[in-house]
């Protein structure tokens, strides 16, 4: 909400001393900072721990929005006043990417994430429906001033409510992430689909961008509604919102979540369009709620397959490079708009920044149909993982990881699944069958469904301990050294697990 009414309150004290001219300026001189910043503040989340980063972003941004609350109750010069209000929106680039990045180890089922996210969208949605109310409100009590105080005080209250998540850092603290912070756009050049969901995710910022100026002209020109129409038809977005988010909540446990990113970016994209040509003000004001809606499905749907196809130690570091290229379809999309009604009119400039959604969802169809297979959780490899302790202490994404690397492997009664002495490069869980373990010729014990064993020669690098013979035909899943190594030191909890199960084999 926070960004909302300050963003509102900004453009109100410029427009105060510069016109529109100075709305334009303020813009500008908000967003193009945060879109040069994004990507590479972002990297903190992935070199520190996200809830940590989280919680600076925060303090931060409460700060520097106090700050400006300052400013603008002392009357300070107006670059001043600026300076301030830019630092307080780049400061939101370091919020974002880390929470996005941190929901992903806070949820423990993949169905968790679309539902968290859905969740996530329903609030922000709210807050597009109530920001501007409030910093109406606000406005007409003591101006901007008091907008920026009351929102860093609610800042404050968001700092302080995720003061308590502690989550293990993937990593150790201060490491330098891999590839810095050109390693997110490296990951992007070689992953079609992450890149599509990216410029189609920041490109839905640059219609939104355009609607600050297009829903003036249809309230005022096209529909005769007055200055109110503005705030209803933003209203309206914001309850479309609200509702596709509420839609998305209901997709957690389903397959195929590009299909449904596909009809959010219809419904959006055709929302707008016919948005411009419709002379009828209740029927433009339900194309842009259905808009909304589709707008929030794509969102949140787009955001759950990113976290899923982006590997945890470059995360945040993505979701920094789509803030950036948001704040920058941003301030593209609000100097395009007056362009395009000046020179194409009111209906084809809706018609134009409607339609560049879909046209971009058409090329970028192949990678998206790609990427949602690469996101579809392997659900019986999953259980298979789940039942190994060091496992099921993983946050969701590394779990997932775990579960698509295992391979079955089949064996016949009587052969050895692995011999004592040999070097070991695999870890192995067993699905089916029994198996009988010896050291030294010593039976010493029997294993069954869902018994594990192979950890002890990969965490000490030494060779296998024990033979590990099929009593019966058995059916086995497999998991590389690399990817076991991987998992485990990347997530201090589900190291010590691994660990203190070592010590036990070793007696």
């Amino acid at each position: 909400m926070a960004e909302w009414a300050t963003w509102i309150a900004m453009l109100v004290y410029a427009y105060e001393r510069g016109g529109a001219a100075g709305s334009g300026l303020v813009a500008v001189v908000q967003l193009v900072p945060a879109a040069l910043f994004a990507p590479f503040g972002a990297g903190l989340g992935d070199r520190f721990p996200r809830d940590r980063v989280l919680l600076a972003g925060y303090g931060l941004q409460a700060a520097t929005t106090a700050a400006t609350a300052a400013a603008l109750a002392f009357a300070a010069p107006v670059p001043v006043v600026y300076l301030l209000a830019a630092t307080a929106a780049t400061s939101l680039t370091l919020v974002r990417p880390a929470q996005n990045g941190l929901l992903p180890s806070l949820v423990a089922t993949p169905d968790a994430l679309t539902a968290a996210n859905a969740a996530l969208g329903t609030i922000e949605n709210g807050c597009i429906l109530a920001g501007p109310a409030l910093a109406g409100a606000l406005l007409a009590i003591w101006g901007p001033a008091l907008v920026f105080a009351v929102t860093a005080a609610a800042l404050v209250a968001g700092a302080l409510s995720v003061a308590g998540v502690r989550v293990a850092a993937a990593g150790r603290r201060g490491e330098r992430v891999a590839g810095g912070a050109l390693g997110a756009f490296r990951v992007l050049a070689r992953d079609p689909g992450a890149l599509a969901l990216v410029v189609l995710l920041g490109a839905q910022q640059l219609q939104v961008g355009a609607l600050d100026v297009l829903f003036v002209v249809l309230a005022l020109a096209a529909l005769g509604l007055g200055e109110a129409g503005v705030g209803a038809l933003n209203a309206a977005l914001g309850l479309g919102g609200v509702l596709g988010a509420a839609w998305a909540g209901g997709l957690a446990g389903r397959a195929g979540l590009a299909r449904w990113l596909a009809l959010g970016v219809a419904a959006w994209g055709l929302g707008l369009v016919f948005a411009g040509a419709v002379p009828s003000a209740p029927a433009v004001f339900a194309l842009v709620v259905a808009g909304g809606a589709g707008r929030s499905l794509m969102d949140v749907t787009g955001r759950t397959l990113l976290q899923r196809l982006a590997a945890p130690d470059v995360l945040s570091r993505v979701f920094g490079v789509l803030e950036g290229s948001s704040m920058a379809a941003l301030a593209i999309g609000a100097l395009a708009a007056p362009v395009l009604v000046e020179r194409l009119g009111s209906a084809a400039a809706f018609a134009a920044i409607g339609a560049l959604l879909p046209v971009l969802l058409v090329i970028a169809l192949p990678a998206l149909r790609t990427a949602d297979l690469r996101a579809r959780v392997p659900e019986r490899t999953l259980a298979i993982a789940r039942r190994v302790p060091f496992f099921a202490a993983l946050p969701a994404p590394s779990l997932e990881r775990v579960a698509e690397a295992l391979r079955p492997v089949e064996a016949r009664a009587g052969s050895a699944l692995v011999s004592e002495g040999e070097r070991g490069d695999r870890f192995y869980v067993i699905e089916r069958g029994t198996a009988a373990v010896s050291i030294g010729g010593r039976p010493v014990r029997t294993l069954g469904p869902g018994d594990h064993f192979g950890e002890l020669a990969l965490l000490r690098d030494a060779p296998r301990s024990a033979t590990v013979r099929a009593n019966s035909d058995v059916s086995l899943y497999a998991l590389g050294r690399d990817e076991f190594l991987a998992a485990l030191t990347a997530h201090p909890a589900s190291a010590r697990s691994a660990e203190a199960a070592a010590r036990a084999l070793q007696g």
